[in-house]
């Protein structure tokens, strides 16, 4: 009898994927038998990843390097892991930024790079695959990793480009859904809280902040390495056909108070 949410028939591409929350992903698919494609950047943290995973699972992993704002790299990308192994199932477009400063600072360089990678980043990788490969074989699933920021506002780290970015991310999820349900293609978002990567490292370690969490947080705790392995697989899994459009936070309870 075939184990629930077993992924060892799937292809999973993964943006984002050269560190921090795209690899604890990419490692959470692989566990679950999913050959993957891993695309970032930095090609040299790629094939480091790309090591580790396939020592630790077995599975074949096929690193790229692509910047997500360059559509016709996306599309080059997209071709070539269909030239690897004939299909994408599964895609989790996990690449993004994060510029920290006032709103009446932000300039119009920092808010543009902002909508271009977190927003408009997601939607040329979802919409190469879905029409090139999840379309016409009748079968996707396309997790994009928002925020708890995508959500609700904040009054710590002002980052208005970044909740304009994420919360499009959580609407463009419910659009992609409503059209692309008909083609047996779920789209759903995860809202991470605050999780410890590269990117949030400085912040999150300081006194101010670690104070500040244990306030807001009913947790009272960041997330840890491995937290969002559940919800990443459970929208990639075969059986969670009929939930589509749903915008999923794992944030320890910080959006519910």
């Amino acid at each position: 009898m075939k184990k629930m949410f077993d992924l060892s028939s799937r292809v999973a591409l993964v943006t984002g994927c050269s560190g921090g929350l795209g690899v604890q992903m990419a490692k959470a698919l692989a566990r679950q038998g999913a050959d993957l494609v891993i695309i970032a950047r930095r090609y040299e943290k790629l094939l480091e990843v790309q090591k580790e995973i396939e020592t630790e699972y077995g599975v074949q992993v096929m690193p790229v390097q692509c910047d997500i704002t360059d559509t016709a790299a996306v599309e080059k990308t997209v071709d070539a892991a269909l030239g690897r192994f004939g299909k994408i199932d599964i895609v989790v477009n996990n690449a993004g930024t994060g510029a920290v400063t006032p709103a009446e600072d932000i300039t119009d360089e920092q808010f543009m790079n902002e909508v271009q990678i977190d927003l408009f980043g997601t939607f040329r990788v979802a919409r190469a695959v879905a029409k090139k490969t999840m379309i016409p074989n009748g079968y996707g699933r396309v997790v994009n990793i928002a925020s708890m920021y995508g959500l609700v506002g904040n009054k710590v780290a002002p980052a208005s480009p970044y909740h304009a970015a994420k919360g499009g991310v959580v609407n463009l999820t419910r659009a992609l859904a409503a059209e692309w349900g008909r083609h047996g293609i779920t789209v759903n978002t995860i809202c991470p809280g605050y999780f410890m990567t590269p990117l949030t490292r400085e912040t999150l370690t300081s006194e101010y902040f670690v104070n500040y969490a244990k306030t807001v947080i009913p947790m009272e705790r960041y997330g840890e390495e491995g937290e969002l392995d559940s919800a990443v697989v459970f929208l990639a899994a075969e059986e969670s056909r009929y939930v589509t459009g749903v915008a999923l936070p794992v944030d320890g309870g910080y959006t519910c108070v």
